[in-house]
């Protein structure tokens, strides 16, 4: 874990004095993806955070790299642009615990380590490439605030712009638990660049799903998703622009809201509905809508696909949508980090007393 904690005061020399664990510091969390790059900085609460800053913007960093293997020079220059304010917004916060990210464009990149290098001389942000157990690991920490105890299992899909992470958990115990979990190589992005963005035929759709659906048909084969759905209440829960934004749609929002998006059930039927209706729009259709708008309109119908296999591999009554993930899974664990720390200094202080 790449972290940076600001030097600590000393410490008070009275016997009552205790580590105030996850309350002595402000956090960040920065997630660096194929598509967007996004900021929280937050302040620990006692039933969990309060974000008091935030940032996100689309900056393509993975434009053109399935072709080329490398990141452009114009996507590196939106994206260090871009972590340039989230690093202003940092340092004016006064964040003391940080950690930054990067995902599948700088996994995939044979520049990859080069932009990491220009990244922290341009702006002092130590972003660290994480492999995908860890981003399905932070991006089902984030969201298991939105897990219903009352289902048994849980199928958490996060659909990204280089990859889709999809998780099989169990959520009857204190944490939810990864039973199994697979990403497929497959994102908004990487399908939109291959099958077309702008205006999608119905080949395009075609072939989208199927590129999808063929890693996903291997990991319920393997794992048998299904049967249970049918046996037990099974809860699906999607993270990701293309869920949020077929949330909007379905509410009719004059703008995005996400107060009124994040937690939001969702019948399935309806869902792929809309996905279909999206995906027969016209590329200026798309742009005019309020909750789509020119970033993400060459990118939904992707999303959609994306989406469309999932709902055919595991067909589900409803939908949970949430507007988080990895950056509140960065959050909760510096958090649970900053406890232990706490916990740990305690014991030593008892043990020399």
């Amino acid at each position: 874990m790449t972290e940076t904690t600001a030097a600590p005061a000393p410490a008070r020399e009275r016997a009552d004095y205790r580590p105030r664990g996850r309350f002595g510091h402000i956090y960040a969390a920065i997630d660096l993806g194929t598509n967007n790059c996004r900021l929280l900085v937050a302040k620990p609460t006692t039933d969990g955070f309060r974000v008091i800053d935030a940032f996100s913007r689309i900056v393509r960093l993975g434009e053109g790299l399935s072709a080329s293997g490398q990141l452009s020079e114009v996507a590196m220059r939106r994206a260090i642009a871009a972590l340039r304010i989230c690093a202003d917004k940092v340092a004016r916060r006064g964040v003391t615990r940080i950690r930054a990210v990067a995902t599948e464009a700088c996994r995939k990149a044979e520049n990859g380590a080069e932009f990491l290098d220009r990244v922290h001389a341009a702006t002092g942000i130590k972003l660290e490439i994480i492999n995908t157990a860890e981003e399905a690991r932070l991006a089902l920490a984030g969201c298991a605030p939105l897990l219903d105890r009352a289902s048994r299992h849980a199928l958490v899909f996060d659909i990204g712009g280089g990859s889709t992470e999809v998780l099989w958990t169990r959520v009857d115990g204190q944490r939810p638990q990864v039973l199994a979990w697979t990403s497929v190589p497959e994102g908004v992005v990487t399908l939109a660049e291959r099958w077309g963005g702008l205006e999608v035929s119905a080949d395009g759709w075609a072939g989208m799903v199927k590129d999808v659906r063929r890693h996903l048909d291997r990991f319920e084969a393997a794992h048998r998703i299904s049967q249970t759905m049918v046996n037990s209440q099974v809860q699906l829960l999607g993270t990701s622009g293309t869920v949020t934004t077929i949330a909007g749609v379905h509410l009719d929002l004059p703008r995005y809201d996400r107060a009124k998006v994040d937690g939001i059930w969702l019948d399935f039927p309806a869902v792929r509905a809309i996905s279909h209706q999206l995906a027969g729009m016209t590329y200026e259709e798309r742009t005019a809508h309020p909750c789509i708008g020119r970033e993400r309109a060459d990118l939904v119908v992707a999303g959609c696909a994306v989406l469309e296999a999932i709902a055919t591999v595991w067909p589900a009554d409803r939908l949970r949508v949430a507007d988080r993930g990895v950056r509140e899974g960065i959050l909760d664990y510096l958090m649970r980090d900053a406890e232990r720390e706490a916990a740990s200094a305690t014991r030593m202080r008892s043990i020399q007393a």
